[in-house]
């Protein structure tokens, strides 16, 4: 089992050894230390947290170990419950509160939880924080309060109604277009609270006609919680039994947004972030920025409309950074991660929905003829397997040398274009490997060049 320990937070299995897996002695310990880091880094005498969770099995033990560790620590606790993570986002800054924990896996199958942790702006703590988090962890720098300095908790189920209004307010959400449009939309919630939040929305938006699929949050994940393909048979089927106009698939934390054509074929997470982009520098000239192992395809939408585009590292905390660096009015990440400045720096399906069905009730096409507007890509995923005792920058420097003549980027591992093809070559913080993404116009040509670079690996290793 495991326990991966990360300056964004703590990941693990349930069960088994402190220290090796995600135990309740290691879900206190940690709390403590992001308990700590949050009043060592605050001005008032009394801090306030912000607590949700996902509907996974684990949650509740692991919401009443993290929210009993605050209070230990004098922190007051204000609890969503079931929530999702750009909900919490929301609620931290709307709260004057100085930190939030969201209890989620994210697409992490059913025996995995972990403390997502926010600073008072509501977005992931950044490299530096994280690191002086894990250094209060290792040494248990945190003392606990006495029984009269108890933090409080309060329970707060006001955040549905409050983010999906927030969302209805955007300037680019149009209730009463998407209403006319009465679309017919399949979701899949892999129960969890997608399946609270996605409706609700709908309904608010105007749609009538939704068909659920795995609503109800009991945390038994019906497939793999990942929205990809091969994970996605059941709403593809149930779009083709019903006539549906798409289907609308969200992770168990709802950051992460996937859509699925008429047909059953999928629109593909790479273009949630390029439809919706393309929509809204239709309204809002700017810059975007997505992160190196995303699609080309926003590069080519953002120039055709007289904008920029930049390449972030790869990490929701990175693709925020650069997106206020360069001012972008619109980024993410190509695995349906959508993050809109104008509500706030984090990835959020909910604000992906809504700017979505506005921009898909605009078109007044299917949802195959929307997704052959965009230039068209393919990415392969693949990794290579190393010795322990390999040195995985020099490979990388290597292969930086071998293509030191095409457009390189450096910023996070090595990117080599090729023309409009390239392939993407990242080192793994977890394992002996080196993942290697590409991308070109098909499959066969996106597998040929990540081979190409995986042969020349391999004869470096020899």
């Amino acid at each position: 089992m495991t326990l991966i320990k990360s300056i964004s937070g703590i990941r693990g299995t349930i069960g088994g050894k402190p220290g090796d897996n995600l135990t309740p002695l290691d879900v206190v310990k940690f709390t403590a230390a992001y308990g700590k880091w949050v009043i060592t880094n605050s001005n008032i005498d009394k801090v306030t947290v912000v607590v949700g969770r996902d509907a996974r099995i684990s949650g509740a033990m692991v919401n009443r170990l993290c929210i009993g560790t605050l209070q230990g620590l004098g922190i007051n606790v204000i609890d969503l419950g079931l929530s999702t993570t750009p909900t919490v986002e929301i609620a931290v800054p709307l709260e004057n509160a100085q930190g939030g924990i969201i209890l989620t896996a994210s697409h992490n199958p059913k025996q995995w939880n972990a403390l997502k942790l926010l600073n008072n702006k509501g977005e992931f703590i950044s490299d530096k924080d994280g690191k002086q988090i894990l250094d209060f962890a290792e040494n248990e720098s945190f003392d606990f309060v006495e029984v009269d300095d108890l933090g409080s908790v309060k329970e707060d189920n006001s955040y549905l109604e409050k983010h999906i209004n927030a969302v209805l307010n955007l300037s680019l959400v149009n209730k009463k277009l998407i209403e006319m449009s009465d679309f017919t939309i399949v979701c899949d919630s892999v129960h969890s609270t997608g399946g609270i939040f996605v409706p609700a929305l709908l309904r608010a938006l105007g749609v009538k006609n939704i068909i659920e699929l795995y609503s109800e949050p009991t945390g038994e994940f019906p497939h793999n919680p990942e929205p990809l393909p091969e994970n996605l048979t059941a709403i593809a089927n149930k779009i083709k039994e019903t006539g549906a106009d798409l289907g609308i698939v969200v992770d168990p934390d709802v950051d992460r947004l996937a859509f699925v054509n008429e047909d059953g074929s999928m629109f593909g997470e790479e273009y949630t972030l390029v439809a919706i982009a393309e929509y809204v520098l239709e309204n809002t000239k700017g810059n975007t920025v997505s992160n190196l192992s995303s699609t080309r395809a926003l590069r080519d939408v953002t120039e055709a409309k007289g904008c920029e585009y930049t390449a972030a590292a790869v990490g929701e905390v990175n693709v925020v950074n650069k997106m206020k660096e360069v001012n972008a009015v619109i980024g993410g990440e190509g695995n349906g991660g959508i993050i809109y400045p104008e509500l706030h720096y984090g990835r959020d399906a909910l604000v992906g929905i809504g700017l979505f069905l506005t921009y898909f009730a605009e078109c007044g096409a299917k949802m195959t003829h929307v997704k052959a507007k965009f230039p068209q890509y393919t990415i392969s995923k693949n990794k290579i397997q190393l010795e322990p005792s390999m040195d995985v920058d020099a490979i990388l420097k290597a292969i930086e040398n071998e293509y030191k003549d095409n457009e390189i980027d450096t910023i996070d591992g090595v990117k080599i274009y090729f023309d409009k093809e390239w392939v993407h070559l990242r080192k793994s913080n977890t394992e002996p490997i080196i993942r290697i993404y590409s991308e070109s116009k098909n499959e066969k040509k996106a597998n040929e060049l990540a081979y190409m670079i995986m042969d020349k690996i391999k004869n470096l290793t020899i």
